[in-house]
């Protein structure tokens, strides 16, 4: 089947020519029943490869079923992959079918399998290996024809190295791999589908469409979009219903990103981090940066008022959020892991008291309350924002001691 008629069935917009050769890897694949793995970032539309693998293959008949393994809790998504007896735990009043029982003779997507406990992924290797599974409570294995397709945002490889990834699991679900690329490297595919999702939003609203201009087209081509496809969908939809004008200029763009110059801010981590969390972490820092920019007048009038009675003590980081746009020093200050993501003014601040350092930890803390605050508690709608999954906001809560937001 040709790549146009895929992309036309499945709604993919782009010719870049990475982003061709995942789509013939799964294409070439889809006719067998090997192990799928589909990486990429938060926000590049992994989701489609599996449904195009499913729907060209011969199981295209029976079930397909998609699991967020980032959003089932970690004490019930045993039950909810395998099933479980009538009596096995409080609540379980009668017996259920899992997702791979439901699955049996279709295909199976893991979303976020990077999210699974190790109890979870020494399972997952049995029905890889032998079909076989167990329901939670039962004493009896059942059996299961599924295919199975994976998809993560992390390194996996990084993972099993720091022990939270099974690597006998790693090379099951590795068997052919696919890396979709992200929205930044494809730069000839970013206005075209920004002028994808302008026309629908214009055809759903009956509302003229938004044009952009050279200027506008070039700051698109060049952001970085750290949520990739999502967020410029995402930008695409505000400008075309808050913006009266239908032509967008760079400067009516810039007030919808984030940061018009990304490229010149260096994501420096921490060495002593965990290489498989360095994806949430940068996230993470991201927000932190774009919350900062969001708050700089306010930040100008505290900074104002703490210098006058001379007891300035905020975290270096803080600074980012009060320098103007194009005005970024050479390199990021690096005292803290939060820090090193962040500009600081080049200009010395004499104090003569003591400073607070802005650590990871609580760089991460103050923007996850920040976000569950936005959303009133609402774990999965502040994980979307923050570009991480619902699990991983749970850990993160758990580990940073976050008290439940009302």
């Amino acid at each position: 089947m040709e790549l146009t008629t895929i992309k036309q069935r499945f709604g993919i917009i782009g010719n870049d020519e990475s982003l061709n050769c995942a789509l013939e890897i799964a294409l070439r694949v889809a006719s067998t029943d090997l192990s799928v793995l589909v990486t990429g970032e938060s926000g590049v539309g992994k989701e489609f490869f599996p449904q195009i693998i499913h729907a060209n293959s011969a199981r295209k008949h029976g079930n397909y079923i998609a699991v967020n393994c980032g959003a089932i809790p970690e004490g019930t998504i045993d039950s909810e992959l395998f099933g479980h007896e009538k009596g096995a735990f409080t609540g379980a009043t009668e017996s259920r079918k899992g997702y791979f029982e439901e699955a049996d003779g279709g295909t199976i997507f893991l979303d976020e399998v990077a999210e699974l406990p190790h109890t979870t992924q020494v399972r997952l290797l049995r029905v890889l290996q032998t079909g076989e599974f167990m329901r939670v409570g039962a004493s009896k294995s059942a059996k299961t024809n599924v295919r199975v397709v994976a998809a993560t945002n992390i390194n996996l490889r990084e993972a099993v190295s720091n022990g939270r990834f099974r690597e006998d699991l790693y090379y099951r679900l590795n068997t052919v791999p696919i890396t979709i690329p992200p929205l930044r490297e494809r730069k000839g595919d970013i206005t075209l589908l920004f002028r994808k999702f302008a026309t629908d939003i214009a055809t759903q609203y009956r509302m003229p469409v938004i044009t952009l201009d050279d200027e506008a087209r070039h700051l698109l081509e060049n952001y970085r979009w750290p949520g990739n496809i999502r967020q410029l969908k995402n930008v695409a939809e505000q400008i075309s219903a808050v913006e009266e004008t239908r032509l967008i200029t760079g400067e009516i763009i810039k007030k919808y990103l984030p940061d018009s110059a990304p490229n010149t801010i260096p994501m420096v981590m921490s060495g002593s981090a965990p290489a498989s969390e360095v994806n949430t972490e940068r996230e993470l820092l991201y927000k932190i940066l774009f919350d900062l920019r969001s708050d700089m007048s306010e930040m100008k009038r505290m900074v104002a008022e703490l210098l006058a009675e001379k007891s300035y003590d905020a975290p270096k980081s803080d600074i980012a959020g009060l320098l103007p746009r194009g005005s970024y020093p050479i390199a990021p200050a690096v005292k803290s892991p939060a820090a090193e993501a962040l500009y600081t003014d080049t200009e010395e601040v004499v104090d003569d008291g003591p400073k607070e350092e802005m650590t990871k930890e609580k760089a991460q803390k103050e923007a996850i309350i920040r976000a569950l605050k936005r959303h009133n508690g609402k774990r999965r709608d502040a994980a979307r924002e923050l570009f991480i999954s619902e699990r991983t906001l749970y850990r993160k809560i758990k580990e940073l001691g976050i008290d439940e937001i009302p």
